[in-house]
């Protein structure tokens, strides 16, 4: 299958929460070309209050994000799943050029193809200013960290 990215749907529990973990994995690269990958050409997507759709726009989209949004590190977690969706929820850190630091939370609602590419995505997300010693993320996950039961806290 060209352009396949396991694990496939339909999900069950082990492969949603391997795809979460690659999704996350992925975005803290902060590469937007490699992230794109994971989607379908024609892939329709709403971040916030933005619509695009196409590898070529999420690029782009990524591009300007990751050059605002400063030591950008994500966390994610499978909140729920069937067949070929999947709900996240995730919380990510980042400063500004100004240097205040910010928790952005939220929520995603995932859509695959079945050559396991993210046809739709549909993110809602909220930023909360936090000092920089109020930080709980301060790189990639550990391996330590990757086993289930490492979920997000609340707030």
């Amino acid at each position: 299958m060209p352009d396949a990215r396991p694990p496939f749907p339909p999900f069950d529990l082990d492969s949603a929460q391997a795809k979460v973990q690659a999704a996350e994995d992925a975005w803290n690269t902060r590469d937007p070309h490699r992230v794109a990958l994971a989607y379908t050409e024609d892939s329709a997507w709403r971040n916030r209050d933005v619509f695009l759709t196409g590898r070529d726009k999420i690029v782009e989209f990524l591009t300007t994000k990751w050059e605002r949004e400063l030591d950008y590190v994500l966390r994610k977690s499978l909140w729920g799943f069937r067949e070929n969706r999947l709900a996240v929820r995730f919380q990510y850190e980042w400063h500004n050029a100004e240097g205040q630091w910010f928790r952005s939370y939220g929520n995603e609602l995932w859509e695959f193809a079945d050559n396991g590419l993210m046809r739709r995505r549909e993110a809602s997300i909220n930023d909360l200013p936090i000092s920089e010693a109020d930080r709980r993320y301060l790189g990639p996950r550990s391996e330590a960290e990757r086993s289930p039961g490492h979920n997000l806290p609340l707030a």
